[in-house]
């Protein structure tokens, strides 16, 4: 079974500097890639039926511009040499990166540490700290 490392990407540096660690490390331990940008979304109770499918074709709209934003760098990495794949998805960031490493036991996380301060980290977390806490599989912050 080949080990998976799952990095969490939203184009940032951080996130930018946790793909370069994973790749790294794949390349050493002979690891594939899965790429995943998730793009969160706020659930809605009260919505009229017009309401609903706006939010629908935005949700598809948004996914489709998700999936070009990252087509190049994983185009890049393959190019490279890298085994790599992608997704993305809506949802809690946390949730579905647990989610997607439940379904590859031996896989491991790789998300970029943003800078927050200290209040903000105990008031609401970050994705690092939530994964942390929830992950069923290994977790990698890259600073």
């Amino acid at each position: 079974m080949v080990k998976t490392f799952i990095v969490g990407f939203d184009g940032t540096d951080a996130c930018q500097r946790a793909l370069d660690f994973a790749i790294a490390c794949a390349v050493h331990q002979s690891a594939s890639i899965h790429l995943v940008h998730v793009l969160e979304w706020s659930p809605y109770k009260f919505m009229s039926s017009d309401e609903m499918r706006e939010r629908h074709e935005r949700k598809k709209q948004e996914v489709a511009s998700a999936e070009k934003f990252i087509e190049p760098i994983v185009e890049k990495m393959r190019k490279a040499g890298v085994e790599i794949t992608s997704e993305v998805q809506y949802g809690n960031p946390t949730e579905i990166i647990c989610g997607i490493a439940k379904g590859k036991p031996d896989s491991q996380i790789f998300v970029g540490r943003k800078g927050a301060s200290k209040l903000t980290k105990l008031l609401v977390g970050s994705v690092g700290m939530s994964l942390i806490q929830s992950s069923p599989v290994p977790v990698t912050i890259v600073p």
